[in-house]
């Protein structure tokens, strides 16, 4: 393994091997992982092109607008755009565009569990049909391990053309790509020197943190592994709300003074666990594992903790509904459904709300039900919801909510005051929040109305509500 890990170079044009071609670089998938890298590189005046099969995407592009919520990015990409430093197109012509092609297109899972790879032949196959010779064709998304080897090699040596392959995976901070793509290191794996070093030159275009290693797989691997690893360690503390409610006592209480001066305790807080990279990577991993004859028992006993925790904690909110009411009927506003607030986004891919979702109408059918989000366009969580009134602020959805759950941990959720909640419920509603946003003052002006995940004692406690 090399690594270096100086600032990131100067703007500066790639070497365009051989014959002149177009563009410097061809990124293949323009969803959140290739728009942010394209930027990105056009940003540093490395000449890209875009391809993107969906014709919305390509036309709002063209217009310098994103199809995904990310500070200040629409301002850099429009201007690109009009300078001519990024393209984007729906497909490849036959004419070779490139001398480097990345490859991040979206490896999502199917009805069964399993990993698609369909995305990834589709786009090989364009790109060993466009490529000339000599191309670097670079693996960014998310795959199982071997993909590169027993996949990417075969489609591309079918062209008959001189390739070189490198695997250089993806793992930004959806929200704050735009900023990480310029100090996290990143990985280059190749099997051979020449590849690796072509390789990160590209990636040394934003950064010189470059970390190479020795293989197509390794380079796989680390990106399954440090998915994988946070998703175990969310589930611990998950794991921890649920033994910390069996007693009685708060768990946020608990890790955050358990770990306080003591540096060898470092446990997450509770909360649901989501997103297009959390809910997939651990399983792709395992499906992985499992081809070698290899059960990664903790990998899928994480994932495990992290899908079962809807179904327990809506069993609850119900419950808890019934102790309080006498109807079976709730008025519900579900808030937050994007898979994270903070950095704020507007993907629903992978979003914990869904499934949330999923379980009320499973467990209390005849729920009444309301919707918000701080970032999400309500066009665009229609299709997802389904029935349901959509809200235009979270007063307006908790207006008179017999039941309120925060789903994300968005900073508009954080700054509201025990006034706003206790002006806004019905008479004995009560709020259920999964990323303990409430501090110890707001806890107690809301008590016997405000229950947290790790934090249930005192359910029941309906008479004992505090205006």
């Amino acid at each position: 393994m090399t690594q270096s890990t100086k600032a990131a170079a100067p703007a500066t044009r790639m070497p365009n091997a051989g014959a002149a071609l177009p563009y410097d670089v061809c990124v293949v998938g323009l969803g959140y992982v290739g728009l942010t890298l394209a930027v990105a590189l056009a940003d540093r005046g490395i000449k890209v092109l875009g391809v993107e099969r969906r014709r919305d995407v390509v036309q709002s592009l063209r217009r310098g607008r994103a199809h995904f919520y990310e500070t200040g990015l629409d301002a850099i990409l429009a201007r690109l755009m009009k300078e001519g430093s990024l393209a984007a197109t729906q497909r490849l012509g036959k004419t070779p565009c490139a001398p480097t092609y990345i490859l991040t297109v979206g490896t999502p899972l199917d009805t069964r569990g399993k990993v698609r790879m369909d995305f990834i032949e589709h786009a090989l196959s364009e790109i060993a049909a466009n490529m000339d010779e000599d191309a670097l064709v670079v693996l960014r998304s998310t795959a199982r391990i071997g993909t590169a080897r027993t996949i990417a090699q075969p489609l591309l040596a079918a062209s008959g053309k001189r390739f070189q392959l490198a695997v250089c995976p993806e793992r930004t901070l959806e929200g704050d790509a735009m900023h990480e793509l310029q100090v996290l290191p990143q990985i280059i794996g190749a099997d051979d020197e020449a590849t690796r070093a072509r390789a990160a030159t590209i990636f040394r275009a934003l950064t010189n943190s470059i970390v190479q290693v020795s293989s197509l797989e390794t380079a796989e691997i680390i990106k399954l592994a440090d998915n994988s690893y946070r998703d175990l360690s969310f589930a611990f503390g998950n794991e921890m709300a649920r033994m910390c409610e069996a007693f009685g006592v708060r768990a946020d209480e608990v890790i955050a003074n358990g770990q306080m001066g003591y540096a060898r305790t470092r446990i997450a807080m509770p909360g649901l666990v989501g997103g297009p990279c959390l809910s997939k990577d651990s399983h792709i991993l395992a499906q992985s594992c499992e081809t070698a004859g290899l059960m990664p028992d903790l990998v899928r006993a994480a994932r495990r903790v992290n899908e079962r925790q809807p179904k327990e904690t809506v069993r609850f909110i119900v419950r808890e509904h019934r102790a309080r009411f006498a109807h079976a009927a709730p008025v519900i506003a579900l808030c937050g459904l994007a898979f994270k607030g903070r950095p704020p986004v507007d993907d629903m891919r992978g979003a914990m709300s869904l499934e949330v979702l999923r379980e009320i109408r499973r467990q209390a059918p005849r729920a009444k039900l309301r919707f918000y989000d701080a970032v999400c366009r309500a066009a665009d969580l229609r299709p997802l919801v389904g029935k349901g009134q959509m809200a235009t602020s979270f007063a307006r959805a908790i207006a008179g909510a017999e039941i309120v759950v925060i789903a994300n941990n968005h900073a508009e959720f954080e700054r509201l005051t025990p006034q706003e909640i206790s002006e806004g419920l019905a008479a004995r509603g009560f709020v259920y929040d999964y990323w303990n946003l409430m501090d110890d003052a707001k806890r107690q002006r809301l008590r016997g109305r405000y229950f947290a995940l790790g934090a249930t004692a005192g359910a029941h406690a309906a008479p004992e509500f505090q205006p």
